[in-house]
């Protein structure tokens, strides 16, 4: 059974460099990186030194709030180099790769033949529980609660961003088995979300309530499908978790290992041929883009266009991210670049530039922010794009003055740093939506909890 959900507000921004529908495979990097970082709100326990050699799936830290969520080497090796920043923070645990993997076996398992709690100890024992996480405050799931349904998003609406579709072609059984273990984790449904335009190879998964999305972007945003579908009230826990790491998942059960293998899509204008590669999460990003890139000046983004986190040849792919988007440095000046319509190539969603005439035409778009902050006016344009229930600037400034009570009627518990991305690129005030309510969130998990 299926239901639809259609999507009236959003913006679907259409950019150059779409993948083509290759997957290719990318050369091991000599290192990989594992980076606290990408984990939030996480305080890494170290388990192991420098020097030491690793088996792929072996546990390297662990988390100080949660002690049974255990993060792990995407490969084996040795552990040449444990970075740390202020206060000795742990910044990075670089790993020299061997030719091969030698991987730490779990044995392999049927969901179906196991109880809950044998599913979560084998889940937090082999590195794949930070997969899974929850909303409210997009962080990584509580092992302790159990959440009254699950959510994955089958398809995503960012520009750029990796076809799920191309992702899992070959990985159906691998998904399957995912699904059937995450079903003993809650006693509510898994919801499964996929693009009502496509003819999903996912259809025919079982365990599941299919929903088929339609309408711009951010109908791809979990949270918004959440809204939609099963809203979360205050003491309420929902999970989410990411198509190919349901595979990975389902991997774990089949093999007994855990295969950091995830399908990227390297996209954007500076791409010389756009398309598809299968790489280890935590890869160098110079292996990745070495020789693929048209031009020297560009920003490097894990991630997509909207939400992805900038990097460097010296960095490398986050633990999360399933797209590299490369696109121009925007540091020029546009002469009289104040004057309306002086962008013929640039769009805008305020009718600045012409780009409303051309709606089907795709833009290269840079880094400029063509201006700076501004004063907060009230003007309607973030309503025009935010499909969630919520009223966004009233909510945006209730963060911003660190008023809990407003901020819970205003529904902060719904939302989620990504669906304010559009507003980062919209509003003419240049604000940090985005890193407004990721403030407001952790100040939610350290007062309210």
């Amino acid at each position: 059974m299926s239901t639809d959900i259609r999507i009236r507000k959003g913006l679907d921004l259409k950019l150059v460099g779409d993948a083509e529908n290759t997957i290719s495979v990318v050369s091991r990097s000599q290192v990989y990186s594992v980076k606290p970082y990408d984990f939030h709100k996480v305080t890494p326990k170290l388990l192991l030194k420098e020097g030491v050699e690793v088996k792929a799936g072996e546990a390297l830290f662990y988390a100080k709030e949660d002690q049974e969520v255990k993060f792990v080497s995407p490969v084996s090796g040795k552990i040449v180099e444990i970075k740390r920043g202020e206060k000795r923070v742990i910044l990075e645990i670089r790993i020299q790769a061997d030719v091969q993997d030698t991987f730490l076996e779990h044995g392999s398992k049927n969901p179906k033949d196991m109880a809950a709690e044998q599913v979560k100890a084998y889940l937090l024992g082999s590195g794949c529980w930070p997969f899974i996480k929850q909303r409210p405050y997009d962080v990584i799931a509580n092992s302790n609660d159990t959440p009254k349904a699950i959510f994955i998003s089958g398809f995503s609406s960012a520009p750029l961003s990796a076809d799920v579709e191309v992702a899992l072609r070959d990985r159906i059984v691998s998904f399957q088995a995912g699904i059937d273990a995450l079903s003993k984790l809650t006693s509510g449904k898994i919801h499964l979300s996929l693009n009502q335009k496509a003819n999903s190879i996912l259809n025919g998964i079982i365990g599941v309530e299919i929903h088929q999305v339609s309408g711009p972007h951010p109908a791809g945003n979990v949270g918004v499908q959440i809204s939609k579908v099963d809203p979360i009230n205050i003491g309420e826990r929902v999970w989410v978790i990411a198509p190919q790491d349901v595979a990975i998942i389902g991997d774990l059960f089949l093999t007994g290992r855990f295969d950091a293998t995830r399908v990227i899509a390297l996209t954007g204008s500076e791409v010389l041929k756009p398309q598809y590669y299968a790489v280890k999460i935590g890869a160098q990003m110079k292996e990745i883009v070495s020789g693929k890139l048209a031009s020297e000046n560009v920003r490097i983004i894990s991630g997509d266009v909207l939400t992805g986190t900038k990097v460097g040849l010296d960095g490398n792919l986050g633990f999360y991210g399933n797209t590299v988007t490369v696109i121009p440095e925007g540091n020029y000046y546009r002469m009289f670049g104040w004057l309306p319509f002086s962008g013929l190539n640039k769009h805008s969603v305020q009718r600045t530039a012409l780009s409303w005439l051309t709606p089907g035409k795709k833009y290269t778009a840079d880094t400029n922010m063509n201006g700076e902050e501004r004063a907060f006016v009230v003007t309607g344009e973030m309503e025009k794009l935010m499909p969630l229930d919520i009223f966004p600037m009233q909510l945006l400034k209730a963060c911003m003055a660190n008023d809990i009570e407003k901020m819970e009627n205003l529904g902060i518990y719904e939302v989620a740093p990504e669906d304010f991305a559009l507003i980062d690129y919209a509003s003419t005030s240049k604000i940090e939506a985005q890193t407004i309510i990721r403030e407001a969130l952790d100040l939610m998990i350290n007062e309210v909890g």
